[in-house]
C-alpha cells in the first residue's frame, strides 16, 4: 500500500523530506547535548538550534528573536490566544470566524464559559469574510482578533493585511493561524500587520511534534508554558532539538522551492479540478476559486456521501479527505462547509484533494481515471437524485436550526 499510495491529503500532513531526515538524525544519536548547557558539547547543539531558528525566520520574513518553538500548531494557537488575554485582563472580547480550525474554535468556546464574549464572523458562499461585519464587531473591549490565513478545508485565503489594518485601529492584538499558509504563500512579517502567527512543521515536509509561534517584537506576551528560561522565557521546557533542526531545514527547502513548487502544484490542481468538473455531472468547487491556496481543491459531488467516495478511492490507494483530519471522527458535516451555506445535496459529498511538491502527473491521471466511475456507482445506489428531494430539504432545515 505504501509503495502504491497516491497521497493527496497534504493539508492533513506531509511526507518528511529526505534531506530533513538526514540533518535531523545526528541530533538523535551523536549530538544529544542540552543546548542550554555551558560546556562545548551542549554549546555546539545550541549553535545548531540558532541556525535552525534563522532558517525558520527567513521563510517568515521575521527576525530570529521573534520565533518561539512549540510542540505543534494547536499549542501555538492556544499560547497566542491565552497570552493575548493575559496581557490585557481588562478586555473581555474576542473576534474569530465560524470556519477556524478546532484549535482556535474550541479554545474560544471554552473561554465563553469563563466570561469572555466571542464574536464568530460569518462567511459567504465562497468562504470569504465580510470586512464590514468585522469592523462592526470591533470595540475598545476587543482584546484579540484570531483569524486563519488560509482555510484548511477549502484553501480559501483571507485578506489578512486588510483585516490587520482594521484591527489596529481598535488596539487589539491580531493573531493568525498560518499553519496551512507557510510554505505555500510568500510571507513577510517585517511589513505585516500580524502580531502573532502560528505554524506547524508537519505541514511543510517536516516532522510531527514541532511548531512555532511568531511574536512580533514589542507585543506583550505572557507565557503559556511556565518553568525554565528556554525560548527567552516565553516557552519553558528543554528544546526538542532534533525536531527544531528538522523544521529549520524544512523551512529552508520550502523557501528555496516556493515559487517553482507552488506554480507546479497550481497547474496540477487546476488540471485535476477542471477535468473532473468536465467529466462528472453535478459537481461544484467549494470555496473561493481566485483567492485560495495553490495546492487545494474542495469539490462537492452531489447526492452521494463523501465517506463512501473516500472508501472507494482508498481501494485504488488514493488518499484524500472529506474535511479536517482533526474532526474526522465526527459524523457531523464539515462546520466550514455548513458556515458557507452549501446545500445539503453538496455538503455531504465534498472531497478535499491537497497536493504537494511530490505529486506527479501520473497520480493526477489516476484520480481523473477512477473518479467518474466511483461517482457513477455511488449515485446509482443513492435514492436522492435531485435538489428537490423532500428528505434532503428536511435535513437542510434541521441543520439551519442547530
Amino acid at each position: 500500500m505504501q509503495n502504491n499510495c497516491i497521497y493527496l491529503d497534504n493539508n492533513a500532513t506531509t511526507k518528511v523530506d529526505p534531506e530533513v531526515i538526514e540533518v535531523m538524525l545526528p541530533y538523535l544519536t551523536d549530538y544529544y547535548g542540552n543546548p542550554s548547557s555551558m560546556h562545548t558539547f551542549g554549546g555546539q547543539v545550541g549553535k545548531a538550534v540558532r541556525t535552525a531558528r534563522e532558517q525558520l525566520a527567513a521563510i517568515l520574513g521575521a527576525d530570529e528573536s521573534e520565533i518561539v518553538y512549540t510542540s505543534c500548531g494547536t499549542e501555538g494557537d492556544n499560547a497566542a490566544i491565552r497570552a493575548a488575554l493575559l496581557a490585557q485582563p481588562e478586555k473581555r472580547h474576542i473576534v474569530t470566524t465560524q470556519v477556524e480550525h478546532p484549535a482556535v474554535l474550541n479554545v474560544c468556546k471554552q473561554l465563553e464559559t469563563q466570561g469572555y464574549s466571542v464574536t464568530y464572523l460569518s462567511v459567504n458562499h465562497q468562504g470569504q469574510l465580510d470586512l464590514d461585519e468585522l469592523e462592526a464587531s470591533l470595540t475598545g473591549n476587543t482584546a484579540l482578533v484570531t483569524i486563519m490565513y488560509a482555510n484548511n478545508e477549502t484553501g480559501t485565503v483571507f485578506p489578512i493585511e486588510q483585516i490587520g489594518l482594521r484591527v489596529k485601529e481598535y488596539g487589539a492584538i491580531f493573531h493568525v493561524d498560518a499553519v496551512q499558509a507557510v510554505g505555500k504563500i510568500p510571507l513577510n512579517m517585517k511589513t505585516s500587520t500580524v502580531d502573532m502567527l502560528t505554524l506547524s512543521g508537519h505541514k511543510l515536509h517536516g516532522p510531527k511534534g514541532i511548531g512555532a509561534l511568531y511574536i512580533r517584537r514589542g507585543v506583550r506576551f505572557r507565557p503559556f508554558m511556565i518553568g525554565g528560561h528556554q525560548e527567552r522565557g516565553r516557552r519553558a521546557g528543554t528544546e526538542n532539538v532534533p525536531a527544531i533542526i528538522a523544521l529549520g531545514k524544512a523551512a529552508e527547502l520550502e523557501l528555496l522551492q516556493l515559487e517553482e513548487a507552488t506554480a507546479r502544484e497550481r497547474r496540477l490542481r487546476d488540471r485535476l479540478e477542471q477535468t473532473l468538473l468536465a467529466t462528472i455531472p453535478d459537481c461544484v468547487v467549494n470555496g473561493d476559486v481566485t483567492q485560495r491556496l495553490p495546492n487545494t481543491t474542495n469539490i462537492g459531488f452531489k447526492y452521494i456521501e463523501g465517506e463512501a467516495i473516500l472508501l472507494l478511492l482508498n481501494k485504488y490507494g488514493i488518499c484524500a479527505s472529506s474535511g479536517s483530519a482533526c474532526t474526522s471522527g465526527s459524523l457531523e458535516p464539515s462546520h466550514v462547509l455548513r458556515a458557507m451555506g452549501l446545500p445539503y445535496t453538496t455538503l455531504h459529498g465534498s472531497i478535499r484533494f491537497s497536493l504537494c511538491r511530490y505529486t506527479t502527473e501520473a497520480e493526477i491521471d489516476k484520480v481523473i481515471e477512477v473518479m467518474p466511475s466511483i461517482v457513477e456507482r455511488l449515485r446509482a445506489l443513492s435514492p436522492f437524485k435531485n435538489d428537490n428531494a423532500g428528505w434532503l430539504q428536511g435535513q437542510e432545515q434541521a441543520l439551519a436550526h442547530r
